[in-house]
């Protein structure tokens, strides 16, 4: 396979009260988006975490990027579920894809760590015979997806329908479910997203520390991702995305910022969610190294799209530079097909089209 797409994926950090704040964040994502499509960038994705100085509730966002751009994608890497009511995401969803001419990659996840403690049950959830709320996590996502596939999920009003009869969450999407993405931190989610019928973003980090490098844990989860897809039995080609810190050298200030690192900074191993977990290492360097060493890396060689997560507090110019240098001296050596050619069309499993 071949890294036939590439997006942005940013975190949104701001500065309350600062020089920098939300709307200077908000209005500088949208530029961002907007000079990525003229680019040719596939997609514009955005972190969504609560109770922080950084990007939130993410549909206005992508709204309004959609709204000024014509090819790119719009999305999320990723949703906390556990933060979500199933059937308003499910309508706002549908909303943004009928809206957006059906380009949107929606990824959606148990969500990693919050500065609030159990923050969900602010929101109004809870689930108290787990303290992560993961199984309450995977319980929503299971409803929002019945809700995106059309499934009848309230009963009529009898005095306006007559007896028996069920209604679907409106407005409906068709295909929408295509266009829905799992986080998956370990192999063990992955399985589950593609019993799921979803497609797989996988994390900026993993959840398991073998001694084996990032990269090849990546690839062994991507690869467990397509048997569980083939042995469930979907009768269509889902995609694969992963995340990487990617920096090509091509001018004094990126030398100022990335270059001195020597060639980026290695895998790292750490305790997140008080499991230990691996960390993918940064890439920085001149677009030839980063060629070949993309090359090399056995999880960007396996999936159809990456991520590169993008430091946004540093502004749009140097932002949309960031992405106009992998566009121009990397990313076609990888296979890269820009937004202008269409949407993104993953290669077959086992004879199964596309989404």
């Amino acid at each position: 396979m071949c890294v036939k797409a590439f997006g942005f994926l940013s975190f949104g950090h701001y500065a309350a009260g600062g020089s920098y704040g939300a709307r200077e964040a908000l209005q500088q994502a949208v530029e961002i988006g907007v000079g990525a499509d003229e680019i040719g960038v596939n997609g514009a994705y955005f972190r969504v975490h609560h109770f922080a100085e950084q990007a939130a509730s993410p549909i206005a966002l992508l709204s309004a990027i959609a709204a000024r751009t014509s090819g790119i994608e719009v999305g999320t890497g990723v949703i906390d579920m556990r933060y979500e009511n199933p059937l308003h995401l499910a309508e706002e969803v549908a909303a943004l894809d009928l809206l957006s001419d059906q380009r949107i990659a929606v990824g959606i996840s148990r969500g990693s760590p919050e500065p609030a403690l159990r923050g969900w049950e602010a929101f109004g959830y809870s689930d108290p015979s787990d303290a992560k709320a993961a199984n309450m996590a995977r319980e929503k996502f299971d409803r929002f997806l019945a809700a995106v596939r059309g499934h009848e999920l309230a009963p009529a009003d009898p005095a306006q329908f007559g007896p028996g009869v069920s209604l679907r969450v409106e407005p409906h999407s068709v295909g929408l479910d295509r266009r829905i993405w799992w986080g998956a931190g370990s192999a063990a989610t992955a399985e589950w997203a593609a019993e799921k019928g979803v497609n797989m973003m996988s994390s900026t980090l993993l959840t398991e520390a073998t001694g084996a490098a990032f990269a090849d844990l990546q690839r062994e989860q991507i690869e467990r991702y397509r048997t569980a897809w083939r042995a469930a039995g979907h009768d269509w080609a889902p995609r694969v995305s992963v995340s990487r810190s990617i920096f090509p050298i091509t001018s004094d200030i990126d030398d100022l910022y990335f270059g001195r690192r020597g060639g980026g900074q290695g895998d790292q191993i750490g305790i997140i969610d008080d499991t230990r977990s691996t960390f993918g290492k940064t890439y920085a360097g001149e677009p030839d190294e980063l060629i070949e060493a993309l090359r090399g890396d056995a999880a960007v060689e396996a999936a159809d799209t990456v991520l590169l997560t993008i430091p946004s507090q540093l502004g749009v110019d140097y932002n949309l530079h960031i992405l106009e240098s992998f566009a121009e001296h990397v990313a076609p050596a990888l296979g890269w097909r820009p937004n202008s050619e269409g949407p993104v069309q993953p290669d077959p499993i086992d004879g199964r089209p596309g989404a």
